[in-house]
């Protein structure tokens, strides 16, 4: 399973929305994501974040790469994964 990859759950470990959960929304390089919550859904906000900072889970959501927090909504909706990012 690769970890870090575009539309993988993640919760955040560090920072104010530590034990939150969020959604890799693009793989900049080798230390550093941008993830998003969707900040309406989790209250994360779209940011940078280095990849020692996030714990992947096993779930993905499939998206494209540099989705908008719209987007990624609907994704986790019609997926039925909305309920993993509430708990």
């Amino acid at each position: 399973m690769p970890a870090i990859e575009v539309g993988r759950i993640c919760i955040k470990q560090a920072g104010r929305e530590c034990c939150t959960k969020c959604v890799i929304v693009d793989v900049m390089d080798k230390s550093f994501v941008l993830v998003t919550g969707p900040k309406k859904l989790t209250g994360v906000k779209r940011r940078r974040v280095n990849i020692n900072h996030i714990m992947p889970l096993e779930d993905k959501v499939d998206v494209k790469r540099g989705a908008s927090d719209d987007e990624v909504s609907q994704a986790l909706e019609a997926q039925g994964k909305l309920d993993i990012l509430k708990d």
